[in-house]
């Protein structure tokens, strides 16, 4: 027998679940290949590769909490640390 007694969903909750997810999925994603980069100047770099390395890890660190405490748009610290990491990898290595 079927109860009728079943709350309806509530797609509001739903919705924020949803956003929260995709928003972390794309800082997580971009955390994670700043890490590659940050590897990439540790195993090929000299000296000033480990320099920066370390300190690109930290500003990832950082920008990946700033992230994701911005919601919506947090995706953008995240993404200019990925790419000074990027121009120094091209300039370090």
């Amino acid at each position: 027998m079927s109860d009728d007694n079943a709350p309806a969903m509530d797609y509001d909750a739903h919705e924020q679940t949803y956003e929260g997810f995709i928003n972390f999925s794309k800082i997580g994603t971009i955390a994670v290949l700043n890490i590659v980069l940050c590897l990439i100047l540790f195993a090929f770099g000299g000296t000033a590769a480990t320099v920066f390395g370390w300190l690109m890890l930290i500003a990832t660190l950082v920008s990946t909490v700033i992230g994701l405490a911005l919601g919506a748009s947090g995706w953008i610290p995240p993404t200019v640390v990925f790419v000074l990491t990027g121009i120094l990898t091209i300039l370090a290595v």
